[in-house]
C-alpha cells in the first residue's frame, strides 16, 4: 500500500493494491504496516463504525469535533463515488485554513486518516454513495460542530450542480464566526 501526507498537517491519504479478476475486486482500505510507518504510530482503539448513504448531490460537511475530547477518522468509499474534503481548523496549526479533496471510489481503495480537530466533508458524485467511517470516539452531538462548505475564507470547490444538505449544515457558521465565538479546536502540534 502507498501513502501520502496531506496539505494538512497530520492527515494522511492511503491507496491500497487493489486485486481484480472475473469475480470482481479486493483491497485493503486499512493496513497496520503501512499506516504506523507513515504516521509514526497505531491507529486509534475504534470506538466506533459508522456508515452513510448519500443520494447524487449531497454534501455533508464540514464536521469536525472539539479538542479536547477530539476524534480522529479513517475514511473510505464502499459504493459509488465522493469527493472527500480534509480541512485544517485547528487554530494554531501550521496548516491552519488549508484543504485537500480526494476522489473516493471502492475501485480505487483509497482511505484518509483525519487527525482531532481536523474538518471532514465529502460530496457524494453517484446516487447510493456509501462512505464509511471508523471513528476512535463514539459520537456525542454536543462535541460535534460543523462550518459552512460556502465559507469564501475556506473556498472549498464543490461539484457542479445545487448541493443537497442537511438543515445545520445550511445554518453552520462560517471559519471566522466559529472562531470569534471560541468554537475552533486548539492545534497543539
Amino acid at each position: 500500500m502507498e501513502h501520502r501526507e496531506l496539505a494538512v498537517a497530520g492527515a494522511h491519504a492511503f491507496f491500497p493494491q487493489v486485486f481484480a479478476d472475473e469475480r470482481g475486486d479486493f483491497a485493503s482500505p486499512y493496513q497496520e504496516q503501512t499506516f504506523t510507518a507513515a504516521t509514526g504510530r497505531r491507529l486509534f482503539p475504534v470506538a466506533q463504525a459508522s456508515r452513510s448513504v448519500s443520494m447524487r448531490g449531497v454534501v455533508r460537511g464540514v464536521h469536525y469535533t472539539l479538542v479536547p475530547p477530539g476524534t480522529a477518522k479513517y475514511v473510505y468509499c464502499a459504493a459509488g463515488r465522493a469527493l472527500d474534503y480534509v480541512v485544517d481548523l485547528r487554530a494554531g496549526s501550521p496548516t491552519f485554513g488549508r484543504w485537500e479533496a480526494l476522489e473516493l471510489t471502492p475501485a480505487s481503495g483509497t482511505a484518509v486518516y483525519l487527525p482531532p480537530g481536523v474538518g471532514h466533508a465529502f460530496a457524494a458524485l453517484e446516487d447510493d454513495t456509501v462512505v464509511c467511517y471508523m471513528l476512535s470516539e463514539e459520537y456525542r452531538k454536543e462535541h460535534e460542530l460543523a462550518l459552512s462548505v460556502f465559507d469564501p475564507e475556506l473556498g472549498l470547490r464543490l461539484p457542479p450542480g445545487p448541493p443537497v444538505l442537511s438543515e445545520r449544515d445550511r445554518r453552520a457558521p462560517t471559519l471566522a464566526e466559529a472562531a470569534a465565538q471560541g468554537l475552533l479546536p486548539r492545534y497543539d502540534g
